[in-house]
């Protein structure tokens, strides 16, 4: 180990903004893997024997990576907010501190929901095939139209961080009400300032205009969105998945759309991702699909990696996270 570096860390990516690594580098010494897509096998060989890991991707941190780097691994860090690729009860077994970064994120995911629930409402993917395929009929009065935002009812599966950003950006679009399904009531003074109520799943889907999906995916939320759920709710409404593709089957998603019993959907998430380009999904008309981007700006990633860097720093002082995942 080089002179002065108490700890040896490993960075899982070679994509990870310089931020976060440069505040690594005061104390530790960096390994970093460096093929892309990620070599496990790589991998597995630099974890051996290093203090803390920023995990900068989506590759399973399971028992085998942890087995790989030794009992000396004392803090882990992803840089995402979503912690579905990690076994977490396997970290929690071996007492490894283990961090991620949600809040950050929250503004991004936000926006790009917004504009998904827009382009799904307003069908801007209909409307630019029609322009491609040289149907444009400016002489339809009744053509193309959409579903308004104003006076609308919008119904929030998952209201956390990221859903309650998305209901601030939506007040500015003078909704009605907000309705949302959860496992636990939110402050009263966040009710307040949503004009939130909580509702079972039954009545969120029936008198939802919009349905936003915002919650982490988990066995209970696995699959929920099927045929059953679909059948429930309006047929002029409007679905944006910006949480994780398993939480919608895609095939009842695929047979509601086609046969419009719902509107249309916006989708950041897919299952699975990457989206096969003939995956049947795509030649509806009433579909916005994104690969999975609701992070992806340059300020956001920069900020994940600093405090990942920061939850792994603290890991290996002993000291609580700044963003810790249990």
């Amino acid at each position: 180990m080089s002179a002065g570096k108490a700890f040896k860390v490993l960075v899982t990516h070679p994509e990870v903004p310089q931020e976060g690594i440069d505040l690594l580098k005061e104390n530790c010494e960096i390994i970093q893997v460096q093929s892309v897509p990620i070599n496990r096998a790589e991998l597995l060989e630099k974890i051996r024997g290093v203090d803390g890991v920023l995990w900068g991707g989506h590759e399973p941190l399971n028992a085998e990576a942890l087995d790989a780097a030794g009992p000396q691994l004392k803090s882990i860090s992803t840089m995402s907010a979503g912690i579905d690729y990690v076994d977490v009860p396997e970290v929690k077994r071996r007492k490894i501190p283990l961090g991620h970064t949600p809040t950050v994120l929250n503004t991004a995911v936000a926006d790009l929901a917004v504009g998904l629930l827009i382009a799904a409402s307003r069908r801007f993917h209909e409307g630019r095939k029609t322009i491609d395929n040289d149907k444009w009929e400016n002489y339809h009065l009744n053509w193309l139209l959409g579903q308004d935002i104003r006076d609308s009812t919008v119904g929030f599966y998952g209201f956390g961080g990221i859903g309650q950003a998305i209901a601030k950006r939506l007040s500015g679009f003078d909704i009605d009400k907000v309705l949302y399904t959860t496992r636990r009531r939110v402050h009263k003074e966040i009710e307040e300032e949503f004009n939130a109520k909580k509702v079972d799943f039954d009545t969120l889907l029936a008198e939802s205009d919009f349905v936003v999906i915002a919650s982490p995916l988990t066995k209970d939320t696995q699959g929920v969105f099927n045929a059953t759920a679909f059948n429930k709710m309006k047929q002029t409404a409007v679905l944006v998945n910006i949480a994780r593709g398993k939480i919608v089957n895609q095939d009842d998603l695929y047979e509601a759309l086609k046969s419009n019993r719902i509107f249309s959907a916006g989708l950041d998430v897919t299952d699975p991702e990457p989206l096969s380009p003939k995956d049947k999904l795509l030649t509806l008309d009433n579909v916005v699909v994104l690969p999975h981007i609701g992070s992806a700006t340059k300020r956001t990633r920069a900020d994940m990696s600093t405090i990942a860097a920061h939850n792994v720093l603290r890991g290996l002082a002993g000291e609580p996270m700044l963003s810790p995942a249990y």
